[in-house]
């Protein structure tokens, strides 16, 4: 599987998209389960399969950038409103950058530790280590960039978190994401109960860090991606329960800004796993 990696890693990026496009839809075809929830979650927010049926091919795209961004030469990027990002840095009690499932979000992290690690320090991105063997070979190191730090979903994981930020630094996650059990409360997600991460307000409630979005457009014939951040609608409130419904708020905003770029057929209404770690 590394081996594979690092050939693919060397595919021009148009190339990975027209074949992962072509897996999306081969893997669309044959899994009725995966076919169920993805029109049934698109369902869900509102929008018919004809509305996102874009998102099949971006489904595979997405997994078959991922040698090249993992191992290959960094990608074309492009900016849009970074602006507050400066602003946030300035304030200097750290920044947590949210993403949903949405277009390229290993882009986001890699763009953001080229462009303001140097000055700010590496950004901290939490992630769920793998749990088969051959992928624990694959991730070993190949996000760690220049910049760019990982930190487990465990104890450990988010007590350095809070060490980043209280240093000034930035942080990212994906609060889509289906925590485990006893990590999460129950919160609507477009008009649904999902069981949703607690993490990214816990943080931003305990150390006062600022909160932004942004998600990684992919652009089409394999020309890179285009950064988007974006403000909070309105200050998180103060109690948790509420900072958590807002942040899922704040997701659905910006799946709705492309949503044929969403990850649909993620479980995102699955009941949480059984695991031993506890959130702080």
């Amino acid at each position: 599987m590394l081996t594979l990696f690092r050939l693919l890693s060397r595919w021009p990026l148009w190339l990975l998209h027209l074949l992962g496009a072509a897996l999306g839809w081969v893997v669309f075809a044959l899994s009725p389960t995966y076919r169920r929830r993805f029109v049934a979650n698109a369902a869900q927010a509102g929008y018919s399969f004809a509305q996102v049926r874009a998102a099949v091919a971006h489904a595979g795209r997405m997994s078959a950038e991922l040698p090249r961004l993992w191992m290959g030469a960094p990608t074309p990027l492009q900016w849009e409103g970074s602006d507050c990002v400066d602003a946030a840095y300035a304030r200097g009690q750290g920044v947590i950058f949210l993403t949903p499932h949405l277009g390229c979000f290993e882009s986001t992290a890699q763009g953001l530790a080229q462009r303001y690690s140097p000055a700010h320090g590496p950004i901290l991105v939490l992630y769920r280590p793998a749990r088969q063997p051959v992928m624990v070979e694959v991730l070993a190191g190949a996000r760690e960039r220049p910049g760019l730090e990982t930190a487990p979903t465990t104890l450990a994981g988010v007590r350095q978190m809070i060490k980043a930020l209280r240093a000034g630094r930035a942080v990212g996650l994906l609060p889509d994401q289906v925590p485990p059990d006893g990590m999460g409360q129950w919160a609507p997600f477009f008009g649904q109960p999902a069981y949703t991460m607690t993490l990214g307000a816990r943080l931003a409630l305990q150390t006062g860090a600022t909160v932004l979005l942004v998600w990684g457009e992919r652009l089409p014939w394999g020309r890179g991606f285009r950064l988007h951040f974006r403000e909070l609608a309105a200050p998180l409130p103060g109690d948790l329960d509420g900072a958590v419904v807002q942040i899922n708020q704040q997701m659905e905003r910006l799946i709705r800004e492309c949503p044929q770029q969403y990850l649909w057929g993620y479980g995102r209404y699955k009941q949480p796993r059984r695991d031993p770690v506890k959130e702080v």
